[in-house]
């Protein structure tokens, strides 16, 4: 890459002050991008994709030196196949300063990218089904401070003897991602609430066996066999079938930094337990998505509390109707994202709230099929900061509402998916 400079000076100004002429000046320069600092080179590089960082690097030596800046690899996380031996693997990746790695399939020891990085700061091993206890355990013998995130999700054959070694050696991790990790029990979380105490985020998704005792554990309830997690700020319980609402006391008692809570799918918890969480402050997102025992009344402890909530789910909920509406206008009305989708709300139940919330972007009506153009009207008149309304499956709403819904100012994302054009609009 060239970039060319020219300046002629014309004729009629090729004159000096005592009116002798002179030549023509001509300046020309040239200049080619490896003339570059490396600095400013890896500044470009940085913007750079993956693919392209790694491409740029076998241009010349220049380019190589310059992309393996640190600062072009910031942030970036290698995406590695463990399947043979490769001796210049973790040196090149340590030049470079990358410290975060997803693991895509593991054919070789786990302990082979632990000693090759031994400064590595995130591990995600999402997928890897032949991971074992025997293999994390021969990974994990001696302390990793650098490490803060560990992703083990749908590594089914982990069990809470795994657990026993991460609290042990991960004393400084800060997000535990177990989703789909079947075998964890009460036990695993007795050890986590025992070693982790800076932990932030702990993902249990469909941990089947865990039950209210765990969730004591970690909420610190057991003081006498661990002092459990309480710097945790976000909890996900999703699918989690064995918890009722003894948990949701034990996450408001001692679960004070909360800020994000996914009970979706979660079937044992009822309104009694919206009456503990409608007390957390600090609690700014709730995911009640499919909980079957949520009604109208869990909604109205949670607007009578001391709430601040910014997110709330609870679609699929079937006993929410338009008095739940009528609270959230209520007590919730700073909300920034609401998610209705498939509950018994109509036009009467869109009227009671939209007056009331003047902050809301987001706003998922989908499958409310008892929404017609009078509830898009309300919701056009009033709801002017929306940004994104889901109307997926509305089947009563024609183009009339369409067109009022388009017309909000701030307005960047509409689902009409199901949506059709009846024959006498297709006619107009």
């Amino acid at each position: 890459m060239i970039w060319r400079n020219k300046y002629v000076v014309p004729e009629e100004e090729a004159t000096c002050a005592g009116g002798r002429s002179h030549p023509a000046v001509m300046f020309q320069t040239e200049t080619h991008i490896s003339c570059l600092f490396p600095e400013i080179l890896a500044i470009i590089f940085s913007y750079l994709d993956v693919k392209d960082k790694g491409r740029v690097a076998q241009v010349c030596a220049a380019w190589r030196d310059s992309s393996y800046h640190k600062s072009v690899w910031r942030g970036v996380e290698a995406k590695l196949h463990l399947r043979r031996a490769n001796p210049s693997l973790f040196p090149s990746l340590q030049t470079r300063g990358i410290k975060k790695v997803q693991i895509l399939s593991l054919r070789r020891s786990l302990s082979y990218v632990i000693q090759g990085m031994p400064q590595i700061e995130s591990l995600n091993l999402c997928g890897c089904f032949n991971l074992t206890d025997n293999g994390l355990g021969h990974a994990f013998v001696q302390d990793i401070p650098s490490l803060r995130v560990l992703n083990l999700s749908l590594c089914k054959q982990i069990t809470d003897s795994s657990l026993g070694r991460i609290a042990q050696y991960l004393k400084n991790l800060e997000v535990l991602e177990l989703g789909g990790c079947s075998n964890i029990t009460n036990t695993g979380l007795l050890l986590i609430a025992w070693g982790l105490h800076r932990l932030k985020s702990l993902n249990l998704r469909s941990c089947r066996h865990v039950s209210d005792v765990g969730i004591g554990h970690l909420s610190g309830m057991t003081r006498s066999a661990a002092e459990g997690c309480l710097t945790l700020e976000k909890l996900t319980f999703q699918d989690c079938q064995k918890l009722t609402d003894l948990s949701l006391k034990h996450v408001s008692k001692g679960l004070n930094k909360l800020k994000v809570l996914n009970l979706s799918f979660c079937g044992g918890i009822s309104d009694a337990g919206m009456i503990h969480l409608s007390q957390m402050t600090q609690l700014c997102s709730l995911n009640l998505r499919s909980c079957d025992n949520i009604s109208d009344t869990g909604i109205m402890h949670l607007a009578m509390g001391s709430l601040r909530l910014s997110g709330l789910d609870v679609s699929f909920c079937d006993k929410i109707g338009d008095q739940s509406l009528a609270y959230i206008a209520q007590g919730l009305y700073q909300l920034k994202s609401l998610s209705l989708c498939s509950c018994h709300i109509s036009d009467d139940g869109i009227n009671r709230m939209v007056r009331q919330m003047h902050e809301l972007k987001t706003l998922n009506i989908g499958q409310c099929v008892r929404i017609t153009d009078k509830g898009l009207e309300l919701i056009a008149d009033h709801l002017t900061q929306l940004t994104g309304i889901d109307l997926y499956g509305c089947t009563k709403i024609t183009k009339r509402g369409l067109e009022r819904i388009t017309q909000l100012p701030c307005l960047k994302v509409l689902n009409l998916g199901l949506w059709q054009m009846t024959e006498s609009e297709r006619m107009r």
